[in-house]
């Protein structure tokens, strides 16, 4: 259990989450969402009927992609409502997670100890939320822009720099304004594109996604607050890991899963 089956979520997660994230916002979220849902049913799945050391690794990696994903849910909701909400519905998520975690843990332990239900049941409960919460998945609107690969639907820019780029330019005075007019008016002096520089051509998305994030990563973490919050953040996060796996093991050693009926 320790060497074979939990270490596959551990690197499985590690090796999804950055993919995922990308994907994410090319896919606009909801399609990452619904494939949450879909990867938490099938582990549930292998956890109530599977058996031997290859079904709980496939579980395992399924569980990785659970939370690969999860960056999804959060990433949803601030492409549907509008920036003044922003903190609000953060608000929002983070406390129903916290108190929906809190309520299924106290309900678990209470029908452990007191009703004497098995963990199977306990499972076949958990599964049948997680089949509620993919068909309420399905109904959530599709978002009409994302932070990279969508930024022009929102806004209709001309094609040529995004605004992050426009920003980082008012100090030319001609800017990137004057190199898309004269194909847009159509009125310009037509000898100074074959006469000076050719006129750039447009950068693939591909790249300019790469470029936008490289630029927001040097903006967002310039701040200090911002790269010490982070920190917090992943240490956090990384010994809460630890912990879940510890608690794993330690429930193993205490009520061997061979001994189980």
């Amino acid at each position: 259990v320790t060497n074979q089956i939990f270490p596959v979520w551990t690197y499985s997660y590690l090796a999804l989450l950055i993919p995922v994230f990308l994907i994410t916002d090319y896919a606009r979220y909801k399609p990452i969402i619904i494939l949450q849902g879909l990867s938490f049913i099938v582990t549930w799945l292998l956890l109530l009927f599977a058996r031997g050391v290859l079904a709980m690794q496939l579980m395992e990696f399924f569980y990785g992609m659970v939370t690969a994903t999860e960056v999804a849910y959060y990433a949803y909701i601030y492409s549907v409502v509008s920036t003044e909400h922003y903190q609000r519905v953060t608000g929002y998520c983070r406390s129903i997670t916290l108190v929906a975690a809190t309520v299924a843990a106290v309900l678990g332990q209470l029908l452990v100890s007191l009703a004497h239900i098995s963990y199977f049941y306990l499972n076949a409960m958990t599964l049948a939320s997680l089949g509620l919460a993919f068909v309420c998945s399905l109904f959530l609107p599709m978002p009409q822009k994302s932070m990279f690969f969508h930024r022009k639907d929102a806004a209709e820019k001309p094609p040529g720099p995004d605004r992050a780029m426009e920003m980082f330019s008012p100090k030319e005075p001609g800017g990137h304004q004057e190199d898309t007019d004269p194909p847009s008016a159509g009125t310009g002096p037509r000898p100074e594109q074959p006469a000076g520089q050719p006129q750039p051509r447009p950068q693939p998305q591909a790249l300019r996604v790469l470029v936008q994030l490289s630029k927001d990563l040097r903006e967002c973490y310039s701040s200090r607050k911002l790269l010490y919050w982070s920190l917090w953040w992943a240490l956090a996060t990384a010994g809460f890991n630890q912990v879940i796996n510890y608690i794993q093991v330690l429930w193993d050693f205490r009520a061997p899963s061979h001994s189980a009926a």
